[in-house]
């Protein structure tokens, strides 16, 4: 086995580390061994290993007539019975970067 002695320096938000780093002691999975398995990944398939599209929310012009009126019943709902946010609270979460 060959010896580990090169280092890799990454700049993250603090936060988004602490996060990450929790998930992965959840796991049992060192920093260090997800840093080589995903450069492994990348030199086996030749690119990196994941999709790094930003993911297409739902516009009205996507959605069928049917698909728009049960998102809006179920918002209906939700908000009736109490399961919304606030105005404060959902631009508190979006500031947040949730």
């Amino acid at each position: 086995m060959a010896t580990k002695s090169a280092n890799v320096t990454a700049r993250v938000q603090p936060e988004i580390k602490r996060q990450a780093e929790a998930v992965l002691d959840r796991i049992g999975l060192p920093v260090s061994v997800l840093i080589d398995t995903l450069y492994r990944q990348i030199i086996m398939t030749g690119g990196v290993p994941y999709s790094l599209t930003v993911p297409k929310l739902p516009t009205r012009d996507s959605l069928t007539d049917e698909q728009f009126n049960a998102m809006m019943e179920k918002g209906y709902s939700q908000a009736k019975s109490g399961e919304g946010l606030s105005v404060d609270e959902a631009f508190a979460k979006i500031r947040k970067g949730i």
